[in-house]
């Protein structure tokens, strides 16, 4: 560069630090297209705040340099934050009985929910509001509109059918 006035001109500053600045960023962050993106970034982030940059082709230069190089410390230290937050995540997986019981808690309630839809509407909806959502036999009834020996003898239907229809662990697990 040989005046100040040509260090303004953004197609120039590109054409002579891109490529400089691309391989500053990969020793830092061994991927090609990281290194490209932060490269570009620099250039945004200069065309950004070129009023408060001072116009000395240096000045522009350090600027560049420690754009890139803060970005490339900054995409390092999120990459290891992820890596520590993903091995946590998998030991915990692995390990947390709560997630365990969490996910054997849904297939159950999937499996359950499964075989309820397989009943009569009348004995499903019965089924539901009594063991699903705790109504007795009488609210039940009201309800519905019904007889309480109509809840009670659907009732006893759907239990009969979903005992045929589900493991007899799953079904145990209806009534607790």
């Amino acid at each position: 560069m040989s005046t100040p006035s040509e260090a303004l001109e953004p197609a120039i500053l590109f054409k002579t630090y891109y490529t400089r600045l691309c391989y500053f960023a990969f020793q830092f962050t061994g991927d090609k297209d990281k290194a490209r993106d932060i490269a570009q970034e620099a250039f945004v982030s200069y065309l950004g705040q070129q009023g408060q940059v001072t116009a000395h082709p240096v000045a522009i230069k350090n600027f560049l340099y420690s754009t890139v190089r803060n970005a490339c410390l900054n995409a390092i230290r999120h990459e290891k934050v992820v890596e520590k937050f993903a091995a946590a995540q998998e030991g915990m997986a692995e390990n947390d009985p709560s997630v365990i019981l969490t996910m054997i808690r849904s297939e159950v309630i999937g499996e359950i929910n499964r075989a309820l839809e397989t009943l009569p509407e009348a004995c499903q909806v019965i089924i539901r509001m009594g063991y699903i959502s705790g109504l007795k036999n009488q609210e039940i009834a009201d309800q519905l509109n019904i007889s309480i020996n109509t809840v009670k003898t659907q009732k006893k239907r759907g239990l009969h059918l979903l005992r045929q229809r589900l493991n007899p662990e799953i079904y145990a697990v209806l009534f607790l």
